[in-house]
């Protein structure tokens, strides 16, 4: 089982941006995020046109075309862009009902439920402390790697 990233990758794309018109830009290009993450601007866009249904990004098209901040970054929090992103439960019950007459099928599901609620409980309150300005901040604290490292290992605005 492998680890979702859009979270971050949404996360990554947001900081982007709001740097990026902070250096006073207008627009930026999913290419250009997505150069930023390492990804396909496919991917990038994909996410974008979900943040931008959550009201967290707008986009221009024609000349000019490309991606804005919706909010300020001290204005979103990480459960916006989680909400935005991550669409449903965190964790599932069994695609099919277990065996109601064996003990453990008929009580494993009211059993998880209660501890998946408290989980998700819990990642919602920490998710909602954390704005985008903060990870921003937090990312251009972040100790940069030596030059010679970064040529080895292409690195991006």
């Amino acid at each position: 089982m492998s680890a979702n990233s859009r979270l971050t990758i949404a996360a990554h794309a947001l900081a982007w941006i709001g740097l990026y018109q902070r250096q006073g830009h207008e627009v930026a290009t999913s290419e250009q995020i997505a150069a930023s993450a390492n990804t396909n601007p496919v991917v990038i866009r994909r996410l974008l046109g979900e943040l931008r249904r959550a009201g967290l990004v707008e986009s221009r098209r024609g000349v000019g075309a490309g991606w804005s901040l919706a909010r300020e970054l001290d204005a979103m929090t990480l459960l916006d862009v989680y909400e935005a992103v991550e669409p449903g439960p965190l964790f599932a019950m069994h695609r099919t009902t277990p065996d109601q007459e064996c003990v453990v099928g008929h009580g494993i599901q009211p059993a998880m439920q209660c501890i998946y609620e408290g989980i998700e409980e819990t990642l919602r309150n920490e998710l909602s402390r954390v704005t985008l300005e903060n990870v921003l901040r937090d990312v251009l604290a972040a100790p940069r790697r030596p030059a010679s490292v970064a040529a080895a290992g292409k690195t991006g605005g």
